[in-house]
């Protein structure tokens, strides 16, 4: 399996005509820190597969937001993701999950 990982959202988006099925697997990470401060940043992982004749790619990228600890992070985040890949293809399916474990294990 190859990764390609891509630097910004708008590379990722340019990429999905190359998916092998329509879901997108995320992940959501908070970033920990000491502060007592109201916001905390966030991770989002974004992860697709493709394949180019019998070699899998797995497409990857990062974003990091700030949030309000108060607020639902996961529901927001997956609405702005569904949001966001609705406008480009509307068959897309956001999965909470890793990909890379998922296909590591269908694959050994």
């Amino acid at each position: 399996m190859i990764v390609i990982f891509c630097d910004n959202i708008e590379d990722f988006i340019l990429f999905l005509d190359k998916r092998t099925m329509n879901e997108i697997f995320y992940e959501v990470k908070e970033i920990t820190s000491d502060s007592l401060v109201s916001q905390i940043d966030i991770e989002i992982v974004l992860h697709f597969l493709a394949k180019v004749e019998s070699t899998m790619i797995l497409y990857e990228t990062k974003q990091n937001i700030t949030k309000s600890r108060s607020s639902d992070i996961d529901a927001e985040v997956v609405k702005t993701l569904k949001s966001l890949f609705g406008s480009v293809d509307p068959s897309l399916n956001l999965i909470k999950g890793k990909i890379r474990e998922i296909f590591l294990s269908y694959s050994s």
